[in-house]
């Protein structure tokens, strides 16, 4: 993924908002704020991101985002649960509409037992509830490339997200449309007109 794709998302995904009229925080732990950093890079930006968190130590996730020492303690730093905490810090404490946040190993060093070199887990939140949850494992493909391809794929989620619901909805609404017809079969009807009544 080059700088390019990055620049083309972040255009798109600041149009998208400015027509639905969404704000956005970013909350980074091994990017260090280059997702924040991809979309202040549009003039005009300013009416959809309201800030940014870089959050690279413990600490700075507890009393930057609000997330738990247990949640730490228990996941990891590097997981799903810290990730999904994050994003929701970020969405309360800046009051928007959306957050994304992004915590993984970028390397060359840092991995553990079951978490290895190249894995980031990313998390968006929504104002109306919706949580979106992704974990990429990109390999030891080099730090920078594990960073640009985080920015990218936190870019895509946004998107995702500030699209909103409605694409499922009208899915599930052709689904109920369609169900009471096939209940009506006229087939099922006849069937049951042919029956005879047993003899005696």
């Amino acid at each position: 993924m080059s700088g390019s794709d990055a620049r083309a998302l972040s255009r798109s995904l600041l149009d998208l908002c400015r027509m639905r009229k969404l704000t956005i925080a970013t909350a980074e732990s091994c990017t260090g704020g280059l997702v924040a950093g991809a979309l202040t890079d549009i003039p005009g930006s300013s009416d959809v991101i309201d800030r940014g968190f870089v959050t690279y130590s413990n600490e700075a996730k507890r009393a930057m985002l609000g997330v738990r020492a247990t949640t730490l303690a228990t996941f990891g730093a590097v997981s799903k649960e810290t990730a999904t905490a994050m994003a929701v810090g970020a969405l309360e404490k800046a009051g928007v509409d959306l957050a994304v946040s992004i915590t993984g190993i970028a390397g060359p060093g840092g991995a553990v037992p079951g978490k290895p070199v190249g894995l980031v887990h990313f998390a968006v939140a929504a104002r109306d509830g919706r949580i979106l949850h992704r974990e990429c494992r990109f390999g030891a493909i080099g730090r920078s490339a594990v960073r640009q391809r985080s920015v990218i794929e936190a870019l895509r989620m946004l998107t995702e997200l500030a699209r909103g619901p409605q694409a499922v909805k009208r899915s599930r609404e052709a689904a109920s449309r369609l169900h009471p017809r096939v209940a009506r079969s006229p087939r099922r009807k006849a069937v049951k007109r042919r029956r005879l009544p047993p003899r005696s």
